[in-house]
């Protein structure tokens, strides 16, 4: 080969690799980004076969292959009531999905040495310091005893859930009545709460466990929004809207929706007894409200407290899977990106697959069941949203909902296999 050639070879491959790693969202081809139109409306029918069914209102679902939309639907009702058509830019509660934008908001931190990920919490959250681990039990009156725990509980051990800190109302039986006990938010949050009272109440309570002992899906990302508080010095709403929405253009993406935008968000609806689905109401489940967004609050919760459309997440994915770049904006290096959806819990398992700093990582076994590829990552929230990012097939995709309880839930599963059938390559 000529060394014209190679000169020109080269600057190919770089010019492929700087476009695939700063892709933008934008119309795609589905024929072109190798999908079969005809398998692709087997998700269209499925969706509806469930509207049909009576199990769901409404969804939305996206696809993006190789940074090109490919398919970006929306089915049903918003609000069956007012007989409001679903719309791609309708706005869902997405919850837990909140976790992964406050894990990319300690990992940009961490970019700038503010911190180790090993360093215990208690450096900054001091209320953290010597840290106790339930003995003893009494649920006539929950009290308890405690034991020292062996280590302290650090950075990691939070993106990780293995710090031992448990769930409010969707934890196990004993902390959830420890925290109640305590005054612990939920996390959907409508009152004049502030996230820093919480997190310094909740460092004095015990663990479930000791330390990096096993997973426990809990808390700990709340803790991780009070430390992005602590360590930049801003409100974690703040620096979300400075350093990770604005730069990636998530426009609709908030812990409290502007007033002008209420309109558009998707109620919330649950099985009655006869499993029709009705609006949420005070009894759905005692102690929890879905009215939080369109509250004038002040409890931003790392873990669970944002709203956002599905293009919105989708860019943020995509972000991802551009190794920590979007639009001209690098939120990451590209080997932050590559801890983050590594295996950080060792030989623990979750849901059969791994846990990085943030996410559920797909393991080679964990492909053999549905198809998404070893290596991805994925998670979801309590309101029925679920996504996933395929890195070595370039995909984003997204299916929304906003049921509890979410007994159909099978249709998120469904979806995967239908999208990764749907391929022709």
């Amino acid at each position: 080969m000529n060394k014209s050639l190679l000169v020109i070879l080269f600057f190919a491959i770089f010019s492929f690799q700087a476009l695939s790693q700063n892709s933008v969202l934008q119309q795609g081809d589905p024929i072109t980004e190798k999908f079969s139109l005809e398998r692709l409306q087997r998700i269209d029918r499925l969706i509806k076969q469930y509207i049909d069914s009576g199990w769901i209102n409404g969804a939305n679902a996206f696809i993006a292959r190789n940074g090109k939309i490919v398919y970006n639907k929306s089915f049903g009702l918003a609000d069956a009531e007012k007989k409001t058509p679903m719309r791609p830019d309708n706005i869902f509660r997405i919850a837990s999905q909140s976790k992964a934008i406050t894990s990319v908001a300690v990992m940009m931190l961490f970019e700038e040495g503010k911190f180790l990920l090993d360093d215990p919490i208690s450096k900054y959250i001091p209320s953290f310091a010597h840290p106790k681990v339930l003995a003893e039990f009494n649920p006539k009156d929950s009290t308890y005893t405690t034991i020292a725990a062996r280590r302290e509980v650090t950075i990691r051990d939070l993106l990780t859930h293995t710090s031992g800190v448990d769930y409010v109302k969707i934890g196990s039986e004993k902390m959830r009545a420890i925290y109640q006990k305590a005054g612990i938010p939920v996390g959907f949050e409508s009152e004049k709460r502030l996230l820093a009272d919480a997190i310094n109440k909740l460092g004095t309570l015990p663990l479930a466990h000791q330390p990096g002992e096993r997973f426990t899906y809990g808390l700990s990302i709340d803790v991780l929004g009070y430390l992005v508080e602590k360590v930049s010095g801003k409100s974690l709403d703040q620096f979300f809207k400075e350093r990770i929405f604005t730069p990636l253009g998530m426009n609709d993406t908030y812990f409290y929706l502007p007033k002008e935008k209420y309109s558009r968000l998707v109620p919330v609806y649950t099985p009655d007894k006869q499993q029709h689905l009705t609006k949420w109401n005070a009894t759905t489940f005692p102690g929890v409200s879905v009215d939080y967004p369109v509250a004038d609050g002040t409890y931003y919760s790392g873990g669970g407290g944002l709203s956002s459309t599905i293009k919105d997440y989708a860019i943020f994915l995509q972000m991802l899977l551009n190794n920590g770049v979007y639009n001209g904006h690098r939120l990451l290096a590209r080997h932050t990106v590559e801890m983050m959806i590594t295996n950080q819990v060792g030989d623990l398992n979750v849901n059969g697959n791994k846990f990085g700093l943030g996410f559920q990582v797909e393991t080679k076994a964990g492909q053999a069941k549905l198809g998404e590829s070893e290596g991805s990552f994925s998670w979801g929230g309590f309101f029925g949203t679920t996504y996933w990012a395929d890195p070595k097939e370039h995909l984003v995709c997204l299916l929304y909902v906003q049921e509890w309880p979410y007994p159909h839930d099978d249709l998120n599963n469904k979806f995967r296999v239908l999208v990764y059938s749907a391929m022709t390559d």
